[in-house]
């Protein structure tokens, strides 16, 4: 039988009603004081919606084979993303064959070179990148995970990432990453609050479990040095996107001044292969955590994790639920995976992407068997309204 053709691409927003990339309405922890690159300015410190963090909305694309199957993938980008998909992107599917990804990848990348490389374009060429594995899985009947060499474990282990570690440990997680609250604006007294914090968990927690820090770009050198030496006494596992994406130089003298053992980690909102060499060959990390929404897809994670692990660097995305998954579960250098507790009050375990994705799996006691289930295994909520700004 011969490979369907691409005879559709199709992209659409949302927006209102709690239906963004994650819900994260008035009173969720993940926008309760965090400390953030903009906290340098009091007006800003309080909330990330405060500055912009949701002005884009959600990006959907679908991508329709020939044969009428049709694959799916959402990420950030919103209306731009959507201009960019219908624009300028779709010349370089419609009509190509489903399997053509390396090359339909490449055309997309090299096409939007002199506007893109990171960010926005970034995110949505790893949308459609995305779109295209659910299609091929779904017209082979298989699981993204078969397609990506098979499984190399029976499951998935899991750290948390949300306000409350010592809930997280009695749900089974490994682990719990706090984000930081307090950035360098805000003085001694923030730096003492945000080790008083530490402290406070490590002792509900026990010695045992890891704890980390989430510092979402928002520090410099010497203020991550000094929470860094600060937080060797609570037995902070890591500190996590402390400095701005592109002060590689940074990175590589804060690796070299936190305590022995204590590890530094980024990579969140890098982009590509050469991004991440350069973390990578200036020695700037312990961990790489690429987004595979947003750093070239599924297609862009394979040459980015082969180049870590030739680094010995291990490879844990940034948490964005069954497009990670299928990854990490067929690949040596990446142990476990980020789990978001996406609970206002990080006290229950909720899908990553409610309520835009259903059929979504979640851990059971910090552990999942990814399903069998072809493409990335989940469908679109119907009640979450989609709209489609433009088109070709």
């Amino acid at each position: 039988m011969a490979m369907p053709t691409i005879k559709q691409v199709r992209a659409f927003t949302v927006r209102g009603g709690g239906a963004d990339y994650h819900d994260q309405a008035d009173g969720h922890w993940i926008d309760d004081h965090i400390s953030t690159p903009m906290a340098r300015y009091p007006e800003y410190r309080q909330s990330r919606r405060s500055f912009g963090i949701d002005v884009l909305g959600t990006l959907v694309v679908e991508v329709e084979a020939s044969d009428g199957t049709v694959g799916f993938a959402v990420t950030t980008g919103g209306e731009i993303g959507a201009f960019i998909v219908e624009k300028h992107l779709a010349r370089f599917l419609e009509g190509q064959r489903v399997t053509d990804i390396e090359k339909m990848w490449d055309q997309m990348y090299y096409a939007t070179l002199y506007y893109g490389r990171k960010g926005v374009v970034l995110n949505t060429i790893s949308g459609v990148d995305l779109a295209l594995w659910d299609l091929l899985g779904k017209l082979r009947q298989e699981p993204v995970y078969q397609l990506l060499g098979g499984p190399v474990r029976d499951e998935l282990v899991f750290y948390a990432t949300g306000a409350r570690p010592d809930l997280a440990k009695e749900m089974g997680f490994i682990g719990g990453k706090l984000p930081l609250q307090h950035g360098p604006a805000e003085g001694e007294e923030g730096l003492r609050k945000n080790i008083e914090t530490l402290a406070t968990m490590r002792e509900r927690v026990g010695d045992d479990f890891w704890l980390m820090y989430d510092c979402w770009m928002s520090l410099d050198v010497r203020y991550a040095t000094r929470l860094a030496q600060a937080a060797q006494e609570h037995k902070l596992k890591w500190l996590e996107e402390c400095l701005p994406p592109d002060d590689y130089w940074g990175y590589a003298e804060l690796r070299k001044n936190v305590p022995r053992g204590m590890l530094v980690t980024t990579g969140e909102h890098e982009a590509t292969r050469w991004g991440f060499r350069m973390l990578l060959e200036m020695g700037c990390c312990d961990i790489i955590q690429p987004d595979v929404n947003w750093c070239g897809g599924m297609t862009e994670l394979i040459k980015i994790s082969a180049l870590a692990d030739a680094h010995n660097v291990m490879v844990v995305p940034h948490g964005s639920s069954v497009y990670s998954y299928h990854f990490v579960v067929t690949r040596h250098n990446s142990p476990f995976a980020e789990f978001l507790m996406m609970a206002p009050k990080a006290d229950e375990v909720v899908p990553m992407f409610t309520p835009l994705l259903l059929d979504e799996p979640v851990p059971e006691r910090g552990r999942l068997k990814v399903p069998e289930t072809p493409g990335f295994g989940v469908r679109l909520n119907p009640d979450c309204k989609l709209t489609r700004p433009y088109s070709h």
